[in-house]
């Protein structure tokens, strides 16, 4: 090296130290994260702590994936279908509280805007006009008052009594009326209505009905089925959906949990983890790791992707309102839509390829034009899933027809979110990639 530091010749990193030191990263995060789940106080904290266990459980397993030639075969092709099955099981809990969440945001858009608000209980009366004499009695000048007797005329019974008319206030009509109907024995539409009446699904509709008819009914809080938050009240159909999916999507959620409490706790979760501390400290390179180029690999995977992305209807995409998404939409097959399948493959083998962008370049890997992508193939199959959903719940026997009906446009109007979906990833996708002229 000469004097001032002139003739360095820059050095580059070692391929295989870039990786070993990526994956060695990810494992920290992943124990970390691991720490923070089991000394979690709130559930807030919990989720939090399990939405980092399942990136760090997907980065990891992608890079075992995609540079399986420089690591040992046998080790990471155990690995990874585990950290796999991590995240799976880890996700499904979120999975479900944000459908819901969708879902009912979706009845209440569907069911038009919030109507105006009454005036409050406690409102100020309109002012007097001045000059005018104030009551006798210091009630306010709107209070109802009873009526003052002319003198010399008759009292109302006295006068009752002389022309044989039942009296004024007898004869006064009722200003609210209540109604109740009563099945008759055998009415089928009784029993139609009983398949709903299950713990959640009587109150469901109760609170529905009583938000068009209670007056100074309070709203109920944001994200259930009511009316709340400046959102117009349901009607009884979408009511009585929103109750259904609440009670289907909340027992899923609740296994869900169950299932991910459980796999924490196994002996085959334990035995990941370990494997994952072995990777924090060393990763099991092949004996001719030495100076691999990471590229080969990685261009893989994204012509992989790019192989994806061709084989997808993205002229029809392209059409705005092609209603390419609503065919077989009245199929009674309950698995889901076949032509989903290969948008959610890209949305894999995106993930893949700009997990591989991190590697080489930790920059690359938030290239606009993937993320953009990639958020539009997330909204794709959040709405394919959040569709499923409502398909399932109108498959439950002996509902309602006006449930059925709610069902039924909740699901359309999924549908055309994939739709839409499609239509913005094909317009990030035909976008050139950073970096070029």
């Amino acid at each position: 090296m000469t004097p001032g530091g002139a003739g360095v010749v820059p050095q580059h990193p070692d391929p295989a130290d870039v990786l070993a030191r990526h994956l060695r990263a990810r494992a920290t995060e992943f124990l970390r994260a691991l720490r923070l789940h089991r000394g979690a106080a709130a559930p807030e904290d919990s989720a939090e702590a399990a939405r980092a266990l399942r990136r760090a459980a997907r980065r990891i397993s992608a890079a075992l994936y995609t540079f399986q030639p420089v690591l040992d075969p046998a080790w990471s092709q155990t690995l990874g279908p585990e950290l796999a099955w991590v995240s799976g099981t880890l996700s499904q809990e979120d999975a479900c509280a944000t459908r819901l969440t969708r879902l009912l945001e979706a009845l209440h858009r569907l069911s038009g805007p919030a109507a105006p608000t009454a005036p409050a209980a406690g409102a100020r009366p309109a002012p007097r006009t001045p000059g005018a004499p104030a009551p006798a009695d210091g009630a306010p000048p709107d209070a109802p008052r009873p009526a003052t007797p002319v003198p010399g005329a008759p009292a109302p019974a006295r006068a009752a009594r002389a022309t044989g008319a039942p009296p004024a206030t007898a004869r006064r009509t009722p200003t609210a009326t209540v109604t109740a109907t009563v099945p008759a024995p055998g009415d089928r539409r009784a029993d139609d209505r009983r398949a709903e009446d299950e713990p959640g699904a009587v109150a469901g509709r109760l609170r529905a009905e009583d938000v068009a008819r209670t007056p100074g009914h309070s709203p109920r809080p944001e994200g259930r089925s009511g009316a709340g938050g400046g959102r117009a009240p349901l009607a009884v159909g979408a009511a009585k959906a929103g109750a259904l999916l609440e009670r289907q999507l909340t027992l899923a959620r609740t296994r869900a949990h169950s299932a991910a409490l459980q796999a924490l706790g196994s002996a085959r979760f334990h035995a990941v983890a370990d494997q994952v501390a072995v990777l924090a400290s060393e990763v099991p390179l092949t004996t001719t790791a030495g100076g691999v180029d990471l590229r080969p690999p990685a261009d893989t995977a994204r012509e992989r992707l790019v192989a994806a992305v061709a084989a997808l209807p993205l002229v029809t995409a392209g059409s705005p309102y092609n209603a390419e998404a609503l065919m077989h939409g009245l199929s009674p097959d309950p698995a889901p839509h076949p032509q989903d399948a290969p948008w959610h493959q890209v949305r894999l083998l995106l993930r893949l390829h700009r997990y591989a962008q991190e590697v080489l370049d930790p920059a690359a890997g938030d290239d606009p034009r993937l993320r953009a992508a990639g958020e539009a193939l997330d909204r794709h199959r959040d709405a394919a899933e959040a569709a499923a959903a409502a398909a399932q719940a109108a498959r439950t026997p002996r509902i309602a027809p006006a449930t059925a009906y709610a069902l039924g446009v909740l699901h359309a109007g999924q549908r055309h979110e994939v739709e839409a979906a499609r239509y913005a990833f094909q317009r990030a996708w035909q976008k050139p990639p950073a970096g070029t002229p």
